[in-house]
């Protein structure tokens, strides 16, 4: 498929022009006119483009990509490398964030609630651009045991805060950082809230509201949305795509 029929096709299939995000959704930068072999990763690293430069990819496709409102607009050091060699190998970036994250079958949280067998998965309509998702565990745990649940899945040693003896029955969600939604989950009475990344105020959030939280981390909460994106594009459209896992710890 040509370069312009697979932007206009993912700004539609992840409905991008509904989010207000901190990066632009889509195109980053142009590449080939022809697509034919897809890399999806989380983060447009440069130990991503090298695995795609390798893979003679023709796009690659991610949940971090470039051009955040907070990084400097001057294209020097290590925003050049990732740029140059993405340009010196007409590779195209497109980037996708808020809206991987809210996709009702492909996005980030949808993907984690199957990784976790997480039941009854549905979004919290009317808050933070419907990006938190709230479901039930199919049966009660108690918060330590599903701790150990997670850490499995994930593959990675999530950090609980809270009574590690209290039950868990309901659960919200929000993939990455979003630690700081805890509150709306706590005042809707659900037992647990999982998230990627933690802060110090989170603690007391938590002890104070009497629900437990999940440090589960960002990347190991929001590997699978870009990859289940990638699938989708190859079954539909004939792609070859591969997903690159670059392990970060965080």
């Amino acid at each position: 498929m040509t370069r312009t029929e697979l932007s206009q096709y993912l700004a539609d299939f992840l409905q991008v022009s509904n989010f207000k995000d901190y990066a632009p959704n889509g195109l980053q930068v142009e590449g080939s006119s022809e697509i034919n072999t897809i890399v999806t990763g989380v983060t447009a690293c440069q130990a991503l483009i090298d695995a795609a430069i390798e893979l003679n990819a023709d796009a690659i496709l991610v949940h971090h990509g470039f051009f955040w409102k907070s990084e400097p607009e001057i294209i020097v050091g290590m925003k050049q490398k990732r740029i140059k060699a993405l340009l010196v190998n007409d590779i195209n970036l497109m980037g996708y964030h808020l809206p991987l994250d809210a996709h009702p079958v492909v996005g980030n949280n949808a993907q984690l609630a199957k990784v976790l067998n997480i039941v009854e998965a549905e979004v919290i309509e009317g808050v933070a651009q419907g990006l938190i998702w709230r479901g039930k565990l199919a049966e009660p745990l108690t918060a330590s045991a599903f701790n150990e649940h997670i850490s499995q899945k994930l593959n990675r040693r999530c950090q609980h805060l809270g009574d590690e003896n209290a039950l868990v029955s309901s659960v919200a969600w929000c993939t990455g950082g979003a630690q700081d939604y805890i509150d709306i989950a706590a005042n809707m009475g659900i037992d647990a809230f999982i998230s990627g990344e933690v802060s110090e105020r989170t603690y007391h959030l938590a002890v104070e509201q009497g629900i437990q939280y999940y440090a589960a981390g960002h990347h190991a909460t929001e590997l699978y949305g870009i990859q289940a994106l990638g699938e989708h594009l190859a079954d539909k459209f004939g792609l070859t795509h591969h997903f690159v896992d670059i392990v970060n710890p965080v």
